[in-house]
């Protein structure tokens, strides 16, 4: 049985829960349709094969995913995949990617699934918790800016000042020993 944590937005009764059991023919269409409409059609397309990949090739020990819904409608989806690193026993998750309906953003939506999916990767004994994105939005669900120094990613980046994390014990990111190793939908140069 899955751990449901009820979570209230301004509007609605939103639930979050672990696992996408009965959304996995939303999913994709949901990240389609959210990057398309941010980004263009082709990105749509992109981060639908990426989010098809992820979640096909995926082992279960590897991936945290956490919907959002209200009365069975999907409003929002996050994914963590794992991130090991060779030189360090601590577990590391990697958040990416996050999508919510375009008509429910800017409710709290992404920022409740994302606290939601830390607290429960908390409860699950990972440490820290990375990911590549825009820095005002994360910083909101408390991720920093990181240094590749003291957590290296699996490819150079293309915008090092997206590369963000934090540990999930409130103590400071202490450096990792990389070289890191990612999932193999991510596991690809283009995307980073």
């Amino acid at each position: 049985m899955r751990d449901e944590n009820e979570l209230q937005s301004e509007k609605h009764a939103m639930k979050c829960v672990e696992g996408y059991a009965g959304f996995e023919g939303e999913i994709p269409n949901l990240f389609q349709s959210t990057f398309a409409a941010s980004e263009g059609a082709d990105e749509g397309q992109i981060i639908r094969r990426f989010v098809d990949d992820l979640m096909a090739t995926t082992p279960d020990t590897d991936l945290f995913v956490y919907v959002a819904f209200d009365k069975g409608t999907l409003l929002g989806c996050i994914f963590f995949s794992r991130l090991e690193f060779a030189g360090d026993a601590r577990r590391v998750c990697l958040l990416s990617p996050v999508a919510v309906r375009t008509d429910r953003q800017r409710a709290g939506v992404g920022q409740k699934l994302i606290a939601c999916g830390l607290d429960d990767l908390r409860g699950r004994g990972f440490d820290i918790v990375v990911t590549y994105g825009d820095p005002e939005y994360y910083r909101r669900t408390g991720f920093m800016p990181v240094s590749q120094d003291v957590v290296p990613a699996p490819y150079p980046l293309n915008h090092p000042h997206g590369w963000l994390g934090q540990s999930l014990h409130g103590s400071d990111l202490t450096p990792v020993p990389g070289p890191s190793r990612c999932v193999p939908a991510l596991n690809k140069p283009e995307l980073w």
